[in-house]
C-alpha cells in the first residue's frame, strides 16, 4: 500500500466535496485525509486529499476524480516537490506544578500556548505530520484531554506546475 496526497483545483459550488467523497465511498477507496477551502480566486476550491492503495488503486482514483464535472484540475504533491502542512490543537490536563514541563516541550517545537484554564492547557502546532506525530509522542506521560487535527494542505514548490483558471 503506497500513499498519495491529490491536489484538486474545483469549482467553488455546493454538493462538490460531498459528490467527491461519494465516488470515493461508492469505490470502495479510502480517504486518510481531506482539506478543502477557497483560493484566491474565490470561484475555485482547493482540495487535498491524502488517500492510500496500490498503484493500480492510485491510478483509478486519480482518473476516476479527474473525471467529476466540478473538478477543473487535479495532480499528485509528490514529498520531493511539494511542502505539507497540518495544524493540530491538543488539550493537555495540566496541574499547576505540571505546566512548565507541558510548556518547555511546546517551545521546542515552536508551538503555541492558545488557552490556559485551571487545570488545562491548549496547544497549537503546525508543521509536518512527523513533527506533529513526534509531539504527540513527547506528551505521552501526560493526559491528552481533545485532540483536533486538520489534515495536510499542500501545495507544490516554485512556479512551474502552478495551474492557472480561465
Amino acid at each position: 500500500m503506497r500513499k498519495k496526497v491529490f491536489q484538486l483545483l474545483v469549482d467553488n459550488t455546493s454538493g462538490v466535496l460531498s459528490r467527491i467523497c461519494g465516488l470515493f465511498s461508492r469505490r470502495g477507496y479510502n480517504i486518510e485525509s481531506i482539506t478543502a477551502g477557497v483560493t484566491a480566486d474565490p470561484r475555485f476550491t482547493r482540495i487535498t486529499i491524502v488517500t492510500s492503495g496500490d498503484d493500480e488503486v492510485l491510478e483509478q482514483i486519480e482518473k476516476q476524480v479527474g473525471k467529476l464535472v466540478d473538478v477543473r484540475d487535479i495532480k499528485e504533491l509528490k514529498p520531493e516537490e511539494s511542502v505539507y502542512r497540518e495544524l493540530v490543537m491538543i488539550k493537555v490536563r495540566a496541574a499547576a506544578q505540571e505546566r512548565q514541563s507541558i510548556i518547555a516541550v511546546a517551545d521546542i517545537f515552536r508551538a503555541k500556548i492558545i488557552d490556559v484554564a485551571g487545570d488545562s492547557l491548549m496547544i497549537e502546532l503546525t508543521g509536518n505530520q512527523n513533527k506533529i506525530d513526534a509531539f504527540i509522542n513527547l506528551l505521552e506521560g501526560h493526559e491528552i484531554l481533545e485532540l483536533a487535527r486538520t489534515g495536510i494542505a499542500g501545495l507544490g514548490r516554485g512556479t512551474e506546475n502552478v495551474t492557472y483558471l480561465p
